[in-house]
């Protein structure tokens, strides 16, 4: 996406869910690449450019079911906010085994402006 103006800026903070830590070691590695299969689908829809993502998982330890601090996170510049709530519904929407990823992830998308000073 090249016009920043028109650009919807989303962060989207998500969070590892108890339900998570709770799994066999074994099951792990299919919510991993459950996750991994959500941003490469972030980053194919069409309009949206991830700038980038931030993943804080080897200074925080456990969950934090409450928000703050989050997981990991996602920048990215979305076309409009039908476009940031279809990356929100792909947690609600991808299935591992019964289950869907939002049994054990939980996401929230902040949206706003890219932040521009006068010179």
């Amino acid at each position: 996406m090249t016009d920043t103006q028109s650009a919807i800026r989303a962060l989207f903070c998500c969070a590892v869910l108890q339900n998570f830590f709770d799994l066999p070691s074994a099951d792990i590695p299919s919510i991993l690449r459950a996750t991994g299969g959500i941003l490469r689908k972030i980053r194919d829809m069409p309009g949206v450019q991830v700038l980038g993502t931030f993943d804080d998982d080897e200074t925080m330890v456990g969950t934090s079911p409450n928000g703050w601090p989050w997981t990991f996170y996602i920048l990215a510049d979305v076309p409009d906010r039908a476009s940031a709530v279809a990356i929100c519904d792909l947690f609600r929407s991808t299935e591992i085994g019964e289950h869907r990823l939002w049994r054990y992830m939980r996401v929230e998308a902040r949206l706003g402006r890219e932040l521009v000073m006068p010179e």
